[in-house]
């Protein structure tokens, strides 16, 4: 998953008009923005297996602390408490915050193999393995993304030329990246993915600017 995880990104404006994008871009991809870090600390760990799925040659071989099902949780929970404390976020903010970054093993749990752990030190392991087929991948992605960005879309409005601008800059540098994870050739080593993976900050730095030219159609969070 990547553009299905930023589509849950988008569709929680509709439900958290308040909360930036930003933040809500940092909760989606929490996982993804914790895994490179965690691997290059060597906490984590995977390899590069050319054929592991249709879709990517990663073989993700542990990474409890960035991707369980457990971690996730406790990860929302720390962001939705942050969150309260600096924004001072309803019950409501911190529900919709919890449930974006857990949506990322939701999302990982369908489109993977069995790889997904469910706490930090057990064996268990589930994957449905969405990723063995190309085509229902894209389908599955792409109609989320759609979903998403509609929901964001009609929750939302342009502040200014900067706005627009930016959205959909946005939009099309995110399919780039995807058809380039989907189409491109297998990475060099490991090292270059964790590196390049850190590219994800400059992604919720995006969220956060484009939401400063832009504006919520909604005020749900009371």
């Amino acid at each position: 998953m990547f553009i299905g995880h930023f589509a849950v990104g988008f569709a929680a404006k509709r439900f958290a008009p308040k909360v930036s994008l930003g933040t809500l871009f940092l909760g989606c991809q929490l996982a993804d923005l914790v895994w490179p870090t965690l691997v290059l600390l060597g906490a984590e760990r995977f390899r590069i297996e050319p054929g592991a799925t249709a879709v990517t040659p990663l073989d993700f071989v542990s990474y409890p602390y960035s991707h369980s099902l457990l971690a996730l949780v406790l990860w929302g929970a720390l962001l939705a408490a942050g969150y309260a404390a600096v924004r001072r976020g309803t019950w409501r903010t911190s529900l919709v915050l919890i449930a974006v970054v857990v949506s990322h093993w939701v999302l990982d749990a369908v489109s993977h193999r069995p790889d997904m752990p469910l706490t930090i030190a057990g064996s268990t392991r589930v994957g449905l393995g969405l990723w063995n087929s190309i085509p229902a991948t894209l389908v599955v992605e792409g109609l989320l993304f759609v979903i998403g960005l509609a929901l964001y879309t009609r929750s939302t409005q342009d502040r200014d030329r900067t706005g627009r601008l930016a959205l959909w800059t946005l939009v099309g540098f995110l399919i780039s990246i995807y058809c380039a994870n989907v189409f491109g050739p297998p990475p060099p080593n490991e090292g270059a993915v964790a590196w390049a993976a850190q590219a994800l900050w400059l992604l919720v730095a995006w969220g956060y600017w484009m939401d400063h030219h832009r504006k919520p159609l909604l005020s749900l969070d009371r």
